[in-house]
């Protein structure tokens, strides 16, 4: 029967744990989703959020003709986890439509309907016969993929956590620097549990600059992955905080480190299944598994020094992100390393210009500030708590998490020049 299907739409909707226009939609889990159309305009909406990366597991099917083609496809076979129905009739004939459907209807399956009917009286019918959540006409491809996720998402459930992707347009920009600053600034001034996760395997500097020296980390964890689960993860963290955590790269040479695209996958659907914000740390390279990862994530930040390779290589990883991820905020970007003495840079404004954006953020060159900080295996915020950059890294760290829309580049050395740009693109 559908009347299973759910149990409350009101609670399910509700938001989980998010900060003041956040829109983070947590990925549905390996399940399958039919969907019967009555409109190409509707399929089309589907098969695009079939491709959204938040429905990536998910095996998705389409075909046109309705109610009346679910139910001739599930007389004689099981239904699947998630039926789409898109019923573009009177809403006496949709009823009748469902009614019919529930006999053929396997217990566990959700049932979402689309129709044309924006009447409280059919609502409250469809939720009455167990509809799990019903999308008003014409769809949006966002409003698909939030439906089919938050089917998965229950009132007692953990909040799943957020993926924040930090990676440098270019070798030796201070990604990582950024990263683990980003990551200690969402511990203790967000006061969410985070793990920053260092996957630069040969050369991470993530131990160093936590003053960490765990004996396992991630590698532990990507050459047994038969054994990833949330108790071998929680294993593998080394604790730097009472809310952070590392994981580490074993920064050794002994091995060469080639893996496939999907060989971090079950390490970050276990961290996602316990820690409310994962900070990884990208090393700069191009293949599957970093390319996967970017997609992946919930919110990106490219790290760039003022120079026309940064500006290129921001830009195509910007373009790209863009492309494979069209219903999510487009990937962030800042400037690092801004104001070195006698070298020719590009403005924040040019940089803007070309990608069609302003950076979040615009970090000084302060060489005796990140050097003592380096050195000493501690954060900025450890030894100038009230320097500037100190609250640039907390504003970056509220808009990377989305608990509050964060000026750009506030406080930034070429602050004025920013002013004169337009505001972030959608």
């Amino acid at each position: 029967m559908i009347r299973h299907a759910a149990q409350a739409v009101e609670e399910r909707t509700a938001p989980v744990e998010a900060g003041a226009g956040d829109d983070h939609i947590a990925p549905a889990p390996r399940v399958s989703v039919q969907a019967f159309c009555e409109t190409v305009e509707t399929a089309a909406a589907v098969q695009s959020a079939g491709e959204d990366r938040r429905l990536a597991k998910t095996h998705l099917k389409i075909q046109m003709g309705g109610a009346a083609a679910a139910f001739e496809a599930y007389k004689g076979a099981p239904t699947p986890n998630v039926i789409i129905i898109e019923c573009d009739r009177r809403a006496e004939e949709v009823l009748k439509s469902l009614d019919q459907l529930a006999e053929v209807c396997d217990a566990g399956t959700h049932v979402i309907v689309i129709g044309r009917i924006n009447d409280v009286g059919f609502y409250r019918e469809l939720t009455r016969r167990g509809v799990s959540e019903y999308l008003i006409a014409p769809v949006a491809v966002i409003d698909v993929v939030r439906a089919v996720c938050g089917l998965y998402v229950t009132p007692d459930a953990k909040p799943v956590g957020r993926i924040i992707a930090v990676v440098g347009a270019k070798g030796g920009v201070g990604a990582s620097t950024v990263a683990h600053n980003i990551g200690w600034s969402i511990a203790r001034d967000l006061s969410l549990d985070s793990v920053v996760t260092d996957l630069d395997l040969a050369f991470g500097t993530a131990g160093l600059d936590y003053n960490q020296d765990p004996p396992q980390g991630i590698a532990d964890a990507v050459f047994s992955p038969e054994r990833v689960d949330s108790n071998f993860v929680d294993r593998l963290l080394s604790k730097c905080t009472d809310r952070l955590s590392l994981l580490a790269a074993p920064a050794t040479l002994d091995r060469v480190y080639d893996f496939g695209a999907e060989a971090f996958d079950a390490i970050l659907d276990s961290l996602r299944g316990s820690i409310p914000c994962v900070v990884l740390d990208i090393p700069h390279q191009w293949s599957g598994w970093t390319r996967r990862l970017l997609i992946a994530a919930d919110d990106i930040l490219v790290v760039a020094a003022p120079d026309l390779a940064n500006l290129r290589n921001a830009k195509n990883i910007v373009d790209l992100l863009r492309a494979q991820r069209p219903n999510d905020r487009r990937p962030y970007y800042c400037l690092n390393q801004v104001g070195v003495p006698k070298r020719p840079e590009i403005t924040p404004a040019d940089f803007g210009k070309a990608l069609e954006d302003a950076p979040l953020a615009v970090i000084p060159f302060e060489p005796q500030l990140f050097g003592t900080a380096a050195n000493n295996g501690q954060m900025i915020a450890e030894i100038a708590a009230g320097h500037k950059i100190t609250e640039t890294f907390r504003q970056m760290a509220q808009a990377l998490t989305g608990r509050a829309e964060t000026k750009r580049a506030r406080g930034g050395l070429l602050s004025p020049l920013l002013a004169r740009l337009t505001g972030r693109a959608g």
